[in-house]
């Protein structure tokens, strides 16, 4: 290790912030041809991933790289510079509270050092929220005969994400890592100039859905436009895109946005969207209970969004002393989110939940709620079909193999098979 680089380890852990460090080309060049392998870029990134401690000046932070295995099969042994590397950046995602979540940073130039896996994937065991029957009613005073009840309660606490911008994480935190086919759950705020500037995905879709003000979103293909108050954008990433979203307005925008993972046969499909304005989002209201359907039936309403990975996605809002028996698929994993007031879920004596929780459902064949506040309960009920499929999730890439990764790293480094146009692109915000 050169002193310049040392002498900027010790800083970032002296300041406690997380800044991109970029070991000199032929230094990571070297430890790749010592294992076998061609240079490799290791990319993390922290819109929307993981739960950063310390999130400053663009959202740079440091990690080690992961190796592969050399051609006969044994691991690479890392030289004493490199050990040393790994030992101190371990100590400093510890230090930041890092040390549990996959790594967080748009680019790191460090690769081929260390072998510790811990942070920079992440092969899930997906709970299977699994239901044994089905109904297709869409009355919503129609009880059930198996109702789905509350198996797990998340608090989504605010952190910081992004540049400068503030989330309430409920699914993709440490309590409630996925719940397949859905990876992450954010509830955001954001004000000028913060925001989450040029990153790329690819393997899933994004949906964001506007609570209030304005967002722009642009792309490397082209693509620009401004989402409102109860709009949505339907992205899906596919093979690759890279892209920026922006506040467009004055004030806090507010807003949620959904990951949900695509199948593997999708995963390497063109990018494209759908966006609908609130004016075109399917309502409905009965007896005191508003629907907005986003994707999926409710209350007799449909959406015309075409989802891939099958998905319900409804917005409800509740009048004081309403009630909803709202049905869901069967075999679909399912949560609630309550973005403002309180109501009772699942069971009539149940407790009743506040904003900002979000709760898993259990089987049965359909939700029933209850607002017996003395104000409107809104809410977001969520639910997908699980996929069933290997799950490895590095910082914006999610495949279902560590070698699918390790490609898709490389892809976007070099500027090719979906990522050719990042390089030379970035967007005007």
């Amino acid at each position: 290790m050169t002193p310049r680089v040392r002498k900027r380890v010790v800083c970032n852990l002296q300041i406690a912030r997380v800044h991109l460090m970029e070991l000199p080309r032929a230094a990571w060049a070297a430890a790749a041809a010592r294992a076998g392998q061609p240079p490799r870029l290791n990319l993390f990134f922290t819109h929307r991933i993981t739960k950063p401690a310390v999130v400053v000046n663009h959202a740079w932070g440091i990690s080690s790289g992961v190796p592969s295995p050399r051609p006969d099969g044994h691991e690479p042994t890392p030289t004493r510079a490199e050990a040393a590397m790994t030992t101190t950046m371990m100590r400093l995602r510890q230090h930041l509270g890092l040390a549990s979540s996959p790594a967080a940073i748009y680019t790191s130039a460090i690769a081929g050092l260390g072998n510790n896996t811990a942070h920079h994937r992440r092969r899930t065991t997906r709970p299977r929220i699994m239901s044994s029957s089905a109904s297709d009613s869409a009355s919503p005073a129609a009880p059930f005969e198996k109702p789905r009840a509350v198996v797990k309660k998340v608090l989504a606490e605010s952190q910081p994400e992004g540049q400068g911008a503030t989330v309430r994480r409920s699914i993709g935190r440490h309590e409630l890592r996925s719940l397949d086919p859905f990876l992450l759950l954010d509830k955001f705020s954001v004000s000028k100039p913060a925001g989450f500037p040029d990153h790329p995905h690819r393997g899933f879709e994004t949906v964001t859905y506007m609570l209030e003000g304005a967002f722009t979103h642009q792309d490397f293909a082209g693509h620009k436009g401004t989402i409102k108050t109860g709009d949505v954008q339907w992205m899906t990433a596919g093979r690759g895109i890279v892209h920026s979203e922006m506040p467009a307005g004055d004030g806090v925008q507010k807003g949620l946005q959904l990951w949900i993972n695509l199948s593997s046969k999708d995963k390497v499909i063109e990018p494209r969207y759908q966006e609908l304005e609130s004016k075109d989002i399917s309502r409905a209201e009965v007896d005191g209970v508003e629907a907005r359907v986003i994707a999926g039936e409710a209350l007799g309403a449909a959406s015309p969004v075409y989802t891939r990975t099958p998905t319900m996605y409804v917005d409800f809002t509740m009048r004081p002393g309403s009630r909803l028996h709202q049905p869901v698929p069967e075999g679909w994993n399912a949560f609630v989110y309550v973005v403002e007031g309180e109501g009772v879920f699942g069971r009539e004596k149940a407790a009743p939940t506040t904003a900002h929780h979000c709760l898993v459902l259990g089987p049965g064949d359909g939700l029933s709620v209850w607002n017996r506040s003395d104000r409107s309960l809104r809410f977001v009920l969520v639910a997908g079909k699980p996929l069933g499929e290997p799950v490895v999730q590095h910082g914006p890439f999610v495949m279902n193999s560590r070698a699918e990764i390790q490609q898709a790293m490389e892809d976007y480094y070099y500027g090719k098979n979906g990522f050719e146009r990042a390089s030379q692109w970035s967007s005007s915000a």
